[in-house]
């Protein structure tokens, strides 16, 4: 029988559902980190809150472990790549507090405009402070959100229901689901200038970290405010700190922050701030929808093989899982390398399938595509849940086959549609391994390494010499190098698998190379 360790708490009816299902389920709260250590290898099942950390150290002794359940979307106490290298599935539950998280945001919209803390702890106080507090209505403001996807659709609707004019900020917004959901698509900038209420629902990724950073935080109107439910590292504290006592932002209602538990933080004491301990998802509905689904799911995986909701794992079935396991890998990793080369708002994705590839089942591997695209924003969407986003952000997918491919067996092509056009990426398993074979329109052969140098340039003489040499400086090793042109002296690529991460510094040097045209680097 199966056992499943439960760290945080969880409904009672989850337990029940382990039990009823022939899992062995223990709940054993509030351990320790050396606790945690010392018996986590005998369990076939993690299932937690946001309490518990399943960091590397705790990934490293679960000798056993084949699961983890996050009860909830967030997924920051989690080590998914030490995870996903110990072959260890972590599975979310991405919508089951949408709607709870969605009211808090509007609570706290509705706080910082009456003041609400403040006013109630100077009337408890016996003050009667009645001119102190002089609010403003939410009745025809601007609510700019940052982020309109599942969550931030609900708080639209809510917003809109508040007769609010609503402006969105979101890269995966399509102009047909902006019209769908009642709101008016927006650059960044212009969102800045003109909201009234500024609300954050989006993942913290490298690109959204400090979206809200001192200088953006500078453009916003005067008195502006600004409410964050979703995750912490959002908006720079500091620089919030300094716009409330300046009387530049007029209130700000936090929920997250970048250190928790916040026992401390720059923003408390500030003048109309309002904190909650994170609480966006702590509703009993809420509590319990994830508890039920993050059993249901982990006892699936554990008694059937079955994958749901997985960050790093397709959703397929046990029959199909040896036949697809190569291609969902190629399509997600070229998925990636398409995500990442992306830097506009995405308007459609098209996957190709060629040879004997389009002959199998090919939901899971457009959805593992889909999430390839969608993560380098998108934090934690998963392969599952990947297509329903694409969806809700009006991204138009489509698939072709071709019973016949020219030159492979297998070739997957994946072409993604931006508001400045078209990019497209091709791929093939050789030899049981995913590998790159074709990147704006040139042939090339290289395998998906860890870290990856792209660099596009003109095709001159010296040009690898100057690479080579400027890596060589920087302490950078080459572990592949493959490169792909359309004839001498036009335009030309090179791929490059390197050991060590390369620094901005180095990045800006190699694009001041004769005749290089972009350079960046890529994750897998």
């Amino acid at each position: 029988m199966p056992r499943v360790l439960i760290a945080d708490k969880l409904s009672p009816a989850a337990i029940d559902i382990f039990k009823q299902r022939g899992v062995d389920a223990d709940v054993k709260t509030g351990l320790t980190k050396d606790e945690l250590l010392q018996i986590i290898g005998d369990y076939d099942g993690l299932a937690v809150r946001s309490a518990t950390k399943a960091d590397k150290d705790v990934i490293a002794a679960a000798t056993k472990l084949k699961v983890i359940g996050r009860a909830g979307i967030g997924v920051d106490n989690v080590d998914i790549p030490s995870a996903t290298a110990a072959g260890i599935v972590v599975m979310n539950t991405p919508f089951g507090n949408s709607i709870t998280t969605a009211e808090h945001a509007i609570a706290m919209m509705f706080a910082l405009a009456r003041q609400m803390p403040a006013a109630d702890a100077s009337t408890q106080a016996g003050k009667w402070e009645k001119n102190r507090f002089m609010g403003v209505e939410l009745f025809g403001k601007t609510l700019g959100l940052i982020g309109a996807g599942n969550i931030g659709s609900i708080v639209a609707d809510r917003a809109q229901g508040l007769k609010m004019k609503v402006v969105a900020f979101d890269p995966f917004l399509s102009d047909d689901r902006a019209v769908e959901i009642g709101v008016e698509k927006v650059e960044l900038e212009d969102l800045l200038a003109r909201a009234d209420v500024i609300t954050l629902h989006t993942p913290l990724t490298d690109k959204t970290r400090n979206i809200l950073s001192a200088e953006n935080l500078a453009k916003t109107k005067k008195g502006v405010l600004i409410v964050n439910c979703a995750r912490g590292g959002l908006v720079d504290e500091a620089a919030l700190r300094a716009g409330l006592d300046s009387g530049h932002i007029g209130g700000a209602g936090f929920d997250v922050f970048v250190e928790e538990p916040a026992k401390a933080n720059v923003l408390f004491g500030a003048e109309n701030f309002v904190a909650t301990p994170h609480l966006g998802a702590s509703t009993n509905e809420a509590q319990e929808n994830v508890a039920l689904q993050v059993a249901e799911q982990m006892s699936d995986y554990l008694l059937t093989g079955a994958v749901s909701n997985a960050l790093n794992s397709p959703s397929v079935t046990a029959e199909e899982a040896p036949r697809l396991k190569p291609f969902v890998a190629l399509a997600e990793k070229l998925g990636a390398f398409a995500g990442q080369m992306v830097d506009f708002g995405v308007k459609a994705i098209d996957i190709a399938y060629e040879g004997d590839v389009a002959a199998l089942n090919t939901r899971p591997l457009t959805a593992a595509a889909l999430a390839g695209v969608m993560r380098p924003m998108l934090a934690e969407v998963n392969m599952v849940s990947a297509p329903a986003v694409a969806k809700e952000r009006g991204i138009t997918v489509s698939e072709s086959r071709q019973d016949e491919s020219p030159i492979y067996e297998s070739l997957i092509r994946i072409t993604v549609t931006t508001e400045k056009g078209k990019r497209s990426f091709a791929g093939s398993v050789l030899a049981g391994m995913p590998r790159i074979i074709e990147v704006k329109s040139m042939d090339l052969d290289a395998p998906f390494a860890p870290t990856m140098l792209y660099v596009n340039n003109l095709d001159k003489p010296g040009f690898i010499g100057s690479l080579g040499a400027l890596l060589a400086d920087a302490g950078v090793n080459i572990a592949t190098f493959n490169l792909g042109r359309v004839s001498a002296g036009e335009d030309a690529i090179a791929l490059v698998g390197v050991d060590q991460e390369p620094t901005e510094a180095l990045l800006t040097s190699i694009q001041t190379l004769p005749n290089v045209k972009e350079a960046r680097t890529l994750r897998f």
